[in-house]
């Protein structure tokens, strides 16, 4: 049977433990996982692309998610496009909320059209994960709250060293 390549495209600006959840889950539904960071310039990222791959790639590995199960790259193309070049079979995304439904479900559909081998397979975020965003954890940060229970030390860390706040 061939190796079924997962990819789990996002911004990861920065990697949550949200984020840490779905990839741990996906790697029981693929044989490979390959993280992809999109350079994503319109969303305005806090970390540059080559940080936010730097810091996902070590915060994986810090959890003992490495290669050849897990790969860390960046991307700055069509997804589907990059979905062919990694060799992938499957999309994953999570879902936090209902409001994340929508959007995802056109995706999937547009996704769908350009390659109907290629499925997206939906991994509701857990309960304790669900409320986490990149978005909220960087504005916690930058007003100088706690985030150590949404990301791990070493981006409570980067957070802190780039709001020039003081360390978790």
């Amino acid at each position: 049977m061939a190796e079924r390549v997962g990819l789990y495209p996002g911004t990861f600006d920065p990697i949550t433990t949200g984020h840490q959840d779905i990839i741990r889950r996906a790697l029981r539904v693929v044989d490979r996982l390959v993280v992809a960071v999109a350079v994503n310039a319109g969303k305005n990222p806090l970390f540059d692309v080559d940080e936010r791959v730097g810091l996902t790639a070590q915060d994986l590995a810090a959890l003992g998610l490495k290669p050849p199960q897990l790969e860390v790259r960046s991307f700055d193309s069509l997804l589907m496009h990059f979905v062919h070049e990694v060799n992938a079979t499957v999309i994953v995304r999570g879902l936090r909320a209902v409001s994340d439904f929508e959007y995802e479900f056109q995706m999937a559909g547009m996704n769908a059209r350009l390659d109907q081998g290629v499925e997206t397979v939906f991994l509701m975020a857990s309960e304790r994960h669900h409320f986490i965003s990149s978005k909220l954890v960087k504005e916690i940060a930058s007003l100088g709250g706690d985030v150590s229970s949404f990301v791990s030390p070493l981006i409570a860390q980067r957070l802190a060293e780039r709001f020039g706040t003081p360390p978790p």
